[in-house]
């Protein structure tokens, strides 16, 4: 089990860079790889789209795919209004989409593994939705916390568990991502080294000794799905929640 997560231990690659607090900040590999995800995503939205082909090509139907699915999903979830967020909702998918891919790779960090980060996001996130709230509807805002209709010796009650819910709502969805994320690398981990002691042992022989590495590879499959798809819904619940902050409901 030690060997399974040796790959979500995160290390310094370079000497202490400065001291905050008593603590020695290094460039560790968790940076490297977001410094890679970023890049990336970056190269892939730039340089994609560059051409601006009326007939596109592969990579630029790719970013066209991209940026169509997020954009009509946020306007399906949170509304008209939530056009000017879109850069800011698009830039979280591809982040955490190209940090789940560099996961995949072998002798790599998935960062999403980690829940402080996942947090990190989940809190900048919140926050905008907060500010949002604010800015657009004043202290009226706040009837978030006090479902409609409620009888009034309920309100304070129930404002208690409105309040609760949406202080919860960002380690729900950091824990949801790093559990996820946990779980399909521990499960790619113990199938690849179950299948090489099953032909170690002699167990699987002839036309069977194939089947641990097309299992393998199905898992391998399913992972680069799961990658793609935590992205996403953790985008679809950003938007939902930013619409609390847009539309009051």
């Amino acid at each position: 089990m030690a060997s399974l997560l040796e790959e979500f231990e995160i290390h310094s690659l370079s000497k202490p860079l400065f001291t905050l607090g008593g603590h020695d900040i290094t460039f560790t590999n968790s940076a490297l790889f977001m410094f890679l995800a970023i890049a990336s995503a970056t190269a892939l939205m730039v340089f994609a789209m560059r051409p601006r082909a009326i007939v596109p090509g592969r990579w630029q139907m790719v970013a066209e795919s991209f940026y169509n699915m997020i954009h009509d999903m946020l306007l399906g979830t949170a509304g008209e209004d939530a056009k000017p967020f879109f850069p800011f909702i698009f830039s979280i998918f591809i982040f955490i989409f190209f940090c789940n891919l560099f996961g995949m790779l072998p002798h790599s960090l998935a960062v999403t593994s980690h829940i402080l980060i996942n947090l990190t996001i989940a809190l900048v996130l919140f926050l905008v939705i907060l500010v949002t709230g604010f800015a657009r509807h004043g202290l009226h805002f706040l009837h978030l916390f006090v479902p409609p209709g409620a009888p009034l010796f309920m309100a304070p009650f129930l404002a208690v568990l409105e309040v609760f819910s949406f202080l919860v709502r960002p380690f729900s969805l950091s824990i949801r991502l790093f559990a996820n994320m946990l779980a399909g690398h521990i499960l790619l981990g113990v199938f690849a080294g179950m299948s090489v002691s099953l032909v170690a042992a002699g167990w699987l022989t002839g036309s069977f000794s194939i089947l641990p590495l097309a299992v393998n590879i199905a898992i391998t499959g399913f992972e680069f799905f799961v990658a793609f798809l935590q992205a996403y819904i953790y985008t679809v619940l950003a938007s939902v929640y930013l619409r609390d902050a847009l539309e009051m409901h």
